[in-house]
Order: C-alpha cells, then structure tokens, then sequence
C-alpha cells in the first residue's frame, strides 16, 4: 500500500502527461538550444516598465505594518468591485471579491468552497490541463465534455449528457485556452438555460465557474459576456499575470455574481476568509496588494499580438497548416501536419523551435502555439514550419 495520500497520487496520475512534457521539454533544450519557444504563456522580452514601476513603488514600506498579514484588504477589494462593475456591468461589491494567488488560488477555493467528495466537475476538451489534478487534490471527479469540432463551441447536448446527480460545476473558459474562443451573450444564455432545468432535474444547484483569466485579451473589435451576467450561480475567477505578462506575479481574485440570491450570496462572502486561510493563507503578496491600483489598467501590447496572430495564420496557411484562427487569448490552435502532435513537436525540436502538442490537451491531432514569442523568434521559426509540413505531410 502507498503512504501518501490517494488524491495526491490521483493528481499526480492526472498532470502525467504535463510532467512528461516539461521533463521531454527541458531535456530537448538542454540539447537543441530554442531558436523560438512557443510552448508557455511566458515573457521573451523584459517586463512592462509600469509593472517593474508599480512593484518598486510599493515594495517600499510606508508604516510599520506595512508587511504585515494580509486578507481582503478592504480598499483594494473596494476598488476591484467598482472597476469589475464597469467592466463588466454588473453591481459587485467588495464583499463579493477574494483577493487570490492568481487565477490557480481562485480556482482552488472555488473548488474548497463548493464540492464535496466525490463531486464531477465539467471541464472543456481540450481545455486547460490543470483542473484535472486540482480537482483529484479536492477528492473531486473531472468530466472532460468535448467542445464543438471545429468551430470550438460549446456543445450543450454533450454537456447534457454529461450531467449526473454528483455534477456541482461546470467550469467555462472564455477566451477559451488553447483554441481562443470567445463565447457570445446567446452561447452562454443557451448554457444558462440548460443549467437551470438540469439543477431542478437532479434536485441541487449546479454551477459555473468562469474561467476568465485572457478576458482583456481579444481581438478584432470582440465584445465580452460573463457568464455571470446571464446565471447567477457563477463565481469568476481571474488573474492579473497574462494581461501584464508577468505569471510569476501571483495576483487574482475570486468574485461572487453580485446577482446570486441575497442568502446564497452572503453564505459564501462570509466563507471568504476560512476557506483562504486553509488553502494556505490564499492571499497576494502585500506589495502586490497594494499596486492593484496601479497595475489595473497596464496591458502588454494586445496589437502587437494580433499582427503576431496574422503573421503566422498567413505563413502557416500557405504551407497546408490548419489553423484555428483565435479571437482572444495568446494562443494559437491547429491541427498538427499528419496527425501527430508527438512527432510534430518533436521534428520541430530538431530545428529548435518549441510547440505544446496535442497530447498535454489530451487532443493527441493538434498543437499550440503561444504568441508572447518576439517577432524575431517568429521569423527565425518559419523555415522549420515550413520544413516540418513537408516531412510530415509527405
């Protein structure tokens, strides 16, 4: 018998695959130095002055208690709640915000909040590959439900089917990581609808959690619905680390649809604090506490993004490439040249550029790209796409 814990080895069997990438990864590298890295949403170039400004700033003390533990500070929290309310047109108050590690620390006291064991949370395919473990570590079931082929929508007949008396959460992510999807006002009222009668049929609440950590993200003019304008049992999590490019700075928060019946509501505002504290003290960094302010309106150079996004749809295109043509995040989605994602990434490799494949998606047929490459990284990696798609395609 082991002597660790099931669900620890649970999320251990769940993130393999993830393991198994960084650990083929960073040994690729070790040998074939990258000429381009497209694998991670992480910076190439140096941060963003006003972020390197904010934490400098702040990083200073300005009284005694100035490092002191931190909670839901009640000025950041006020803060947050009136932009959010801006932004998305909802009347959140401070009260519904949980300052968080990131969207990871978000995600996981929604988890600790709202399922017990044995609880089945639906999550998207493909999808995001680490709601699988976090949801093993809660003693929680993940149900992967295909989206849409093709067009990436959300498929509600697959999430009807999938629907059992142990569903608590179905987890929505918009923009969609990997493949950019950004889903409408009338997409999520569908879902909403189906939610509502699904919770009377089995005799319990179900809910949404919106995984919108790419929400500034988009492009061509998009708009944004939350889920939580359309249902009310939505909680919202977000992290400030892809729009200032920074993931190493672990802020967030968890927000409560201010739209939730009074009752309900308050119950989970008034769990904010226990469930923070046994998640490990679930709580920023002071300094980065105190720069929200300033880092609320920063945002990496969505333009450049786009023309990184067309750059590579045009050449990728011409060479055979099917593309998922994204209309938010900084992803790229395709279908790998052959079939193999494996392969793909690995004839890649040989020419030192680095792509995500498929499998890490458990979607073994595609790959990602991640556009916070630099431009010069882009152009230096055509040549092996364009190599690799005829030796794959042969």
């Amino acid at each position: 018998m082991s002597m660790t814990a099931r669900r620890a080895n649970a999320a251990a069997h769940s993130i393999q695959k993830v393991e198994a990438f960084f650990t083929t990864y960073n040994a690729a590298v070790k040998e074939t130095p990258a000429v381009a890295d497209f694998t991670f949403g992480n910076p190439h170039e140096m941060p963003l002055p006003s972020v390197v400004n904010a934490l400098k700033t702040h990083a200073e003390p300005q009284s005694v208690d100035w490092f002191a533990y931190k909670t839901n500070e009640a000025d950041p929290c006020a803060f947050l709640a009136d932009a959010l309310s801006k932004e998305l047109g909802l009347p959140f108050e401070a009260e519904d915000i949980a300052l968080t590690k990131g969207a990871f620390g978000a995600i996981k006291m929604c988890f600790t909040m709202l399922l017990e064991p044995g609880d089945e949370c639906i999550v998207p395919l493909p999808g995001w590959f680490c709601y699988g473990p976090m949801l093993a570590a809660a003693d929680a079931k993940e149900v992967q439900v295909p989206l849409g082929p093709d067009s990436f929508d959300l498929d509600l007949e697959a999430i009807a089917n999938a629907i059992t008396p142990r569903t608590k959460i179905v987890v929505v992510n918009t923009p969609h990581n990997p493949t950019g999807r950004i889903y409408s006002r009338s997409d999520l009222q569908k879902l909403s609808d189906l939610l509502e009668v699904k919770s009377a049929e089995i005799g319990h609440r179900i809910w949404i959690l919106s995984d919108e950590p790419y929400r500034r993200i988009r492009f061509d003019g998009i708009g944004f619905t939350t889920p939580a304008a359309v249902y009310p049992h939505t909680l919202i999590d977000y992290s400030y680390g892809k729009i200032l490019l920074a993931p190493g700075l672990r802020l967030g928060y968890l927000a409560i649809s201010p739209t939730l019946p009074a009752a309900e509501r308050k119950e989970l505002q008034t769990l904010r604090f226990a469930v923070q504290m046994a998640d490990g003290w679930n709580v920023p960094d002071a300094p980065l506490i105190y720069a929200l302010p300033d880092l609320e309106n920063v945002s990496i150079d969505i333009a450049a993004l786009a023309n990184r996004r067309e750059r590579m749809l045009s050449a990728l295109g011409q060479w055979g490439y099917r593309m998922t043509k994204p209309e938010g995040t900084f992803y790229l989605w395709g279908r790998a040249p052959g079939g193999d994602s494996d392969a793909f990434a690995e004839c890649l490799q040989k020419r030192g550029v680095y792509v995500m494949p498929g499998t890490v998606f458990d979607r073994p047929t595609d790959f990602r790209i991640c556009l916070t490459a630099t431009d010069e990284m882009i152009e230096n990696a055509m040549p092996a796409f364009q190599a690799a798609a005829n030796l794959m395609l042969e």
